[in-house]
């Protein structure tokens, strides 16, 4: 524990920043189902007690900071989960504060923690992603996909990298545990996927999401951000199962290809939980 009157000397910025990291390693500890002792939350009390008269604050801010020094100063016991909550109010408002936005990696989460042996996932669900470019999105899918036991995801040659660092920061351990397989360039249509396989893709211009027939065991196909399923790939699908789509009605009519998916995904899987049973994956 960094001693208060050191942290006290340090610039705005630099104390700050040394706040936030110490918060976050007290929530990390409580993530973990450690209980923090008495004379911890008296120091981070105590820590809050220090920032009250910044007069850099905002009042919500300020407020804020003085409900949580309330908190930590009680006698009474508190449930990990609602001390840990409130940790990370203030830890993400003095992050804001240093001019950062939170990113993946700043979010405390044990679900990246996974173990293979124990992911389940409906044989024969599986999901092409057709040059999706942001590593965000990557990630944000195999994570969807997983949550909802795609068996195996196909990229195309040009889709985003699931081990770019953005990805799997965004999949939360989820690319270590779900099957992949990343498509040559020359395989293109003939790979079975398309030649063989039923399909359908997740498009505008289809069967509304309600009144789709979601096949036994298929591949999703998800297009690019930009420009949605190429006419090549897109052809394949109507001459197989089709095209589903989700209905919108604001102005933009749009959604982002990984909310998009997850409301797709979720659909295929709530269809399959009827007639089918989850099995140890391969």
């Amino acid at each position: 524990m960094i001693p208060l009157y050191k942290l006290e000397k340090f610039p705005r910025s630099l104390r700050l920043r040394k706040i936030v990291k110490t918060f976050g390693e007290a929530e990390y500890r409580l993530s973990l189902g450690i209980d923090l002792s008495a004379e911890a939350c008296g120091y981070l009390a105590r820590i809050l007690e220090l920032l009250l008269p910044d007069p850099g604050f905002a009042p919500g801010i300020t407020l804020a900071i003085n409900d949580a020094y309330k908190t930590l100063k009680t006698r009474s016991p508190l449930r990990r989960q609602d001390l840990r909550r409130v940790l990370n109010t203030i830890r993400h408002l003095l992050l804001a504060e240093t001019g950062q936005s939170p990113a993946d990696w700043d979010f405390i989460d044990h679900t990246g923690r996974l173990n293979p042996e124990k992911r389940r996932c409906f044989p024969g669900m599986r999901v092409y992603m057709e040059d999706i470019r942001s590593p965000f999105n990557v990630g944000a899918i195999f994570r969807t996909a997983e949550s909802f036991g795609v068996e195996t995801i196909f990229l195309s040659p040009w889709c985003a990298d699931p081990n770019h660092p953005r990805a799997a920061r965004t999949a939360m351990g989820c690319v270590s545990v779900l099957a992949w397989e990343r498509l040559a360039p020359d395989r293109g249509l003939e790979s079975p996927l398309f030649s063989e396989g039923l399909c359908f893709a997740l498009e505008t211009g289809g069967t509304e999401l309600k009144d789709f027939t979601f096949p036994l065991q298929g591949t999703l196909i998800v297009g690019s951000e930009e420009l949605g399923v190429s006419p090549q790939v897109l052809a394949a699908a109507d001459a197989s199962l089709g095209r589903v789509s989700i209905p919108t009605y604001g102005t933009k009519g749009s959604l982002n290809v990984s909310v998009a998916f997850g409301i797709a995904a979720q659909s295929w899987a709530a269809a399959l939980s009827q007639v089918r049973s989850l099995y140890q994956c391969p």
